[in-house]
């Protein structure tokens, strides 16, 4: 089992770094990911929807503001191995001015280490790469490289999401390479309800970080809700630090699964 994880790590790692010149795509999947990986032979059907109720209504020339604006990301998994899974993704924007608009399309293939190497904490690795139309993003071609590192104390879960971003195609490819760090902790209230504290971050280029006033910093609370075996839900509220950061996002992401894996958990990371 080992060699071949290994090498899809590298495959999806050398993606990344071969394509070299994404900028992750903007409130449509605000997420801290876990590290587990859909179950072989189960399908997950998410819808990502959020609402910014307030934020920078300063754009790059040409791109339209989120602010008063619904995102809705249909997100589809498929387990095709105890150790890999690949994600497609539907952006999609809804505004007055312009009513329901197509944004873009990405895809994002996941390696983990399996549970039966033992790690102290759960490991895995996606390369997410995609397109969104220029009027929702001066990049319209980007490239995420997201590790995933997560682990279970007693009542308490914690994810770190170390992710780099980079653009493809526009104006944001002379940025190389952009740290934009995720965080989650939760505590399990019952066996059906998980709360805590969900953060999201984007400092700048790897080696060379914005200034603090241009730095993206959001944080707010969440809840994840264990509703058996098929069925997520994460709602939250997340709110920017800094000036330059969306001030206020509702968000709520619904899961159902398909299909009968094998070895499966019976919830979301942090209610077992």
């Amino acid at each position: 089992m080992r060699p071949p994880i290994v090498c899809a790590a590298l495959a999806v790692l050398a993606l990344g770094l071969a394509t070299a010149p994404l900028c992750a795509q903007e409130n449509y999947e605000i997420q801290v990911y876990p590290s587990e990986t859909m179950a072989p032979g189960r399908t997950m059907v998410e819808l990502h929807s959020n609402y910014t109720f307030s934020g920078p209504k300063e754009t790059e020339p040409g791109v339209r503001s989120s602010v008063h604006t619904f995102h809705e990301t249909i997100e589809i998994t498929e387990g095709w191995t105890p150790w890999f899974e690949t994600g497609f993704y539907i952006f999609t924007s809804v505004s007055g001015p312009y009513g329901w608009q197509w944004v873009g399309d990405h895809i994002r293939p996941r390696v983990r280490v399996p549970e039966s190497w033992h790690w102290p904490v759960g490991v895995s690795l996606s390369a997410e790469i995609g397109y969104q139309r220029a009027v929702y993003s001066a990049d319209t071609w980007t490239l995420e490289l997201r590790p995933i590192v997560d682990k279970e104390i007693g009542r308490w879960y914690l994810s770190f999401n170390p992710t780099v971003e980079r653009a493809l195609r526009g104006p944001g490819v002379s940025r190389g390479y952009v740290f934009s760090p995720n965080f989650k902790v939760g505590y399990d209230f019952s066996k059906r309800v998980n709360g805590g504290l969900e953060y999201y971050g984007s400092v700048g280029p790897l080696g060379d970080f914005d200034p603090s006033r241009e730095q993206q910093h959001q944080l707010g609370p969440a809840l994840d809700f264990n509703l058996g075996p098929d069925w997520e839900l994460n709602v939250g509220a997340i709110f920017g630090l800094t000036s330059s950061t969306e001030h206020a996002i509702f968000k709520v992401i619904l899961g159902r699964r398909f299909g009968r894996g094998r070895g499966e958990s019976e919830g979301p990371a942090g209610l077992r």
